[in-house]
């Protein structure tokens, strides 16, 4: 203890007579460890932290795939089917997680996060409340239903922790509900609901009796001892059972079981992976870069070193004072490290939050601090231990008599010139990802969606369906509500549509045009499915291209034809190319005079920002009848096109709401631009974090290039001085200088490419690189590197080019 005591001491005095040597190796240990740490947190809370379950490893998602290939969820009927005949699950609980709730609070009404379940769903997850009770058996039946669990952060939030709340009435959407239960801190499904109300299951009457209509999602435990293996066979001959006795909606139909945790992570398992391997890339050009600055260091001290051998000095203890020099570096690039690791989670809160169910969850925590200072102590051991090793076996006969200048031995040259061909190479391979994240982002930004983003501000409606029960939805709330809105100074146009572009896509259903074959029974042929308001089309800045938009005029609940637009991807997928589709019908009844026709057609709109247009059929919302309305109609979405800043007219689109209903929660309107900006956040985080990280990692490596040339210029000056009294020129020095620098830069370059192509398979999860599509690209970035890498070198290639001949050698 004593010895390391000294060890340490000795360290401190050493940076003390190099302060910018401590400043640049804690610097470059603090920016590895900072953003290895930020990256390791999120990777802890998403990945290796256990889920807030009981034996979270046997629950598992079923879902079901028809017959032409694509997902769909369960039908209600054919879920309670597969619950009654399923062998391998302890519990099988059908789940609606998509539709919000307004609690009438003292305060004023609040919209919730709504998730419904089976009367089972709480024993999926084994949890048990910390106050009152969950579901009974039966209790999610019409009558029995009229109860709620809270989640811990609502009952904190909005009944402030009162235990008195159990037994409590409260009113969600109008109704009265008795407040069973509370959850525990950290109970949450889905994993990215925070401020959740737990019902049973409320099942719209026409979903529950329909085998058609595929809306329910499903989650189930197994049977302990259960493989998944055993389960997926189980529930394969479930399927087939319920596809014999209903052919017709349910033959051919498969399920896929998917882990609860690949459930909840998604992607980000390999986005994180791939992070991960981008801080590993940073962390080596950081170690790289500090044992560069300790070799060079090290050479200026291999006379003390010789000197300190000959008088009797042990290798190991040496080996052991310069490994003690770089864990003082550690803990220094410790601290370091987690001010910038904390900078660095807390720049992307939002970011996580909205990327990432568990994005709320990461923070740091002891688990965090321990590894980032393993980190540290690894980054820095590696980094010291080829200097301390050459140090160590320093012949103190060779340094002596060589003057110290053993450092520019071949072998130093060779393992300099490595480290920047490491740096280069990693740095290109960063800087190649970054780029074609940041250009994939761009075309995502840049696609053509269908309209104009700009000047358009979408607002989420959720009414409360008991407060118009009996009443027309559509008379007392919209119609005064678009009337007023458009009174609004600034409002060009405005309308209402079920599910807003880009936002959220797949309410669809299967389309057959009136008089064609039909269609093979593997081919898929759906078409999405709209309800929009009179002015929905202006508002989206939509064009016409043939017929007519819907009219409320025209369009009205006593037509027994109901009418639709259809966009251009509808009339090409379903081949009506060739004919008119003004006037064409689709088969939805089987009288002639009552089956649905195409009104008009208009340009294609994307659903999902990530595919290109989706067939679509628009109809009138009201054109429903009344007696359906309330149905449709209670949530739906406002899109308000201004002249000018749309956010300028937030406050007296308040004051519209309120004053029409005031027990309407008034949602936060967001920007079509937030929007389109929202569903690209996990590409906007990674291209933001890869960019990070090149920086980082060319910015290292700049530095590194400096410090090798500075430092061979130095142990070479007599030599450079001898070749300029022999005759060599300023330009032949700088040229052979600056010939070596390209050959370590093309090696680098070389070396980086081949890297990237490598790791392929493991950048794919977050960008696609085809080599011969992004060689513009690529040549680039290249280039760019060279040259940057290239200025960093001339400096103290030109200060060689400067040595004067006869100073240089009187020097010696």
């Amino acid at each position: 203890m004593q010895t390391l005591l000294q060890d340490i001491r000795y360290a401190l005095r050493q940076m003390r007579k190099s302060p910018g040597f401590a400043f640049i190796a804690v610097l470059t240990l603090s920016l590895g460890v900072g953003v290895a740490t930020a990256i390791f947190s999120v990777v802890d809370a998403v990945i290796l932290r256990p889920l807030p379950f009981d034996h979270p490893e046997l629950i598992y998602t079923p879902r079901t795939i028809a017959k032409q290939g694509y997902g769909q969820p369960f039908s209600y009927p054919s879920f309670k089917d597969a619950r009654e005949q399923v062998r391998t699950f302890s519990a099988l609980s059908g789940v609606w997680a998509y539709a919000s709730v307004n609690l009438e609070s003292p305060s004023g009404p609040v919209a919730l996060q709504s998730v419904q379940g089976s009367d089972n769903f709480f024993d999926v997850f084994g949890v048990q409340p910390i106050l009152g009770r969950t579901y009974r058996l039966g209790e999610d039946q019409p009558g029995k239903n009229n109860v709620a669990v809270l989640s811990y952060e609502v009952w904190q939030t909005n009944f402030g922790g009162q235990q008195s709340v159990i037994g409590q009435t409260i009113k969600l959407d109008g109704k009265p509900y008795t407040c069973i239960g509370v959850m525990p801190a950290g109970f949450r499904y889905p994993l990215g609901r925070h401020n959740a109300i737990y019902t049973p299951l409320h099942a719209n009457e026409k979903w529950v009796g329909s085998r058609g209509t595929h809306w329910l999602n499903t989650i189930g435990r197994l049977k302990p001892g259960v493989t998944k293996q055993q389960a997926v066979a189980d529930m394969d001959r479930v399927m087939a059972n319920i596809g014999r006795a209903f052919p017709d909606t349910d033959d051919g139909r498969k399920v896929h079981l998917v882990s609860l945790r690949d459930s909840v992570n998604g992607t980000a398992t390999g986005a994180l992976l791939a992070l991960a391997g981008a801080v590993l890339a940073v962390l080596a050009i950081g170690c790289v870069n500090v044992a560069g600055l300790l070799l060079a260091r090290g050479v200026k001290r291999e006379r003390e070193i010789a000197v300190r051998a000959a008088v009797g000095a042990d290798p190991w203890r040496l080996v052991r004072q310069i490994l003690t020099e770089g864990l003082v570096l550690a803990a220094l690039g410790v601290v370091g490290g987690i001010v910038v690791s904390s900078l660095l989670l807390t720049a992307m809160r939002t970011f996580l939050i909205k990327a990432m169910s568990r994005g709320a969850d990461v923070h740091l925590n002891a688990i965090v601090l321990l590894a980032a200072l393993l980190i540290a102590a690894a980054t820095a051991v590696i980094a010291s231990l080829a200097p301390a090793l050459r140090l160590s076996n320093t012949d103190p006969n060779r340094v002596l008599k060589s003057g110290g200048n053993s450092g520019t031995s071949r072998s130093q040259h060779r393992l300099r010139s490595s480290f920047i061909v490491t740096q280069v190479a990693l740095s290109l391979a960063l800087l190649v990802v970054s780029g074609v994240l940041l250009r994939a982002v761009a075309g995502y930004r840049n696609a053509d969606i269908g309209f104009d983003a700009k000047h358009i501000l979408a607002v989420e409606i959720d009414l409360s369906a008991a407060r118009y029960e009996g009443r027309d939805v559509w008379v007392d709330f919209y119609q005064p509500l678009l009337e007023r809105v458009r009174q609004i100074p600034g409002v060009v146009a405005t309308g209402t549509n079920s599910i807003v572009p880009i936002q959220g896509w797949g309410s669809n259903g299967d389309v057959h045009i009136t008089g064609q074959p039909p269609y093979p029974p593997n081919q898929e042929m759906l078409a999405e499915m709209r309800v929009v308001s009179p002015g929905y089309f202006d508002a989206m800045g939509i064009r016409l291209l043939r017929g007519r938009l819907l009219s409320q005029s025209l369009d009205t609940p006593d037509n027994k034809a109901g009418a639709i637009v259809v966009n251009q991807a509808f009339v090409k997928k379903f081949g009506l190319n060739g004919v008119d589709p003004i006037g064409q019908h689709i088969d939805d009844n089987d009288k002639a005079d009552e089956k649905t026709g195409i009104v008009g057609v208009v340009t294609n709109v994307r659903q999902d920002l990530m595919q290109p247009p989706l067939a679509e059929r628009d109809s009138l919302i009201s054109a429903i009848p009344p007696k359906d309305r309330n149905g449709w109609m209670t949530s739906n979405n406002l899109l308000v096109r201004t002249a000018g800043d749309p956010k300028g007219i937030i406050t007296p689109l308040r004051k519209v709401f309120h004053d029409l209903d005031p027990t309407l929660p008034f949602r936060t309107p967001e920007t079509m631009e937030e929007i389109i900006s929202d569903q690209l956040v996990m590409q906007r985080m990674e291209s933001w974090l890869f960019g990070i990280f090149a920086g980082l990692a060319v910015a290292l490596a700049l530095v590194g290039l400096y410090g090798l040339i500075s430092h061979e210029v130095e142990l070479s000056t007599r030599d450079i001085g001898v070749r300029m009294a022999l005759g060599a020129t300023r330009g032949s020095v700088l040229t052979m200088i600056l010939r070596r620098v390209v050959i370590l830069l093309i090696t680098g370059v070389v070396a980086g490419l081949l890297l990237t192509f490598a790791a392929k398979k493991l950048i794919a999860s977050v960008a696609e690189i085809h080599f011969g599509h992004e060689a513009g690209l690529l040549a680039v970035l290249v280039l760019s590197l060279v040259a940057a890498c290239l200025l960093a070198a001339l400096i103290p290639a030109r200060r060689a080019a400067g040595v004067e001949p006869m100073q240089a050698l009187r020097t010696e």
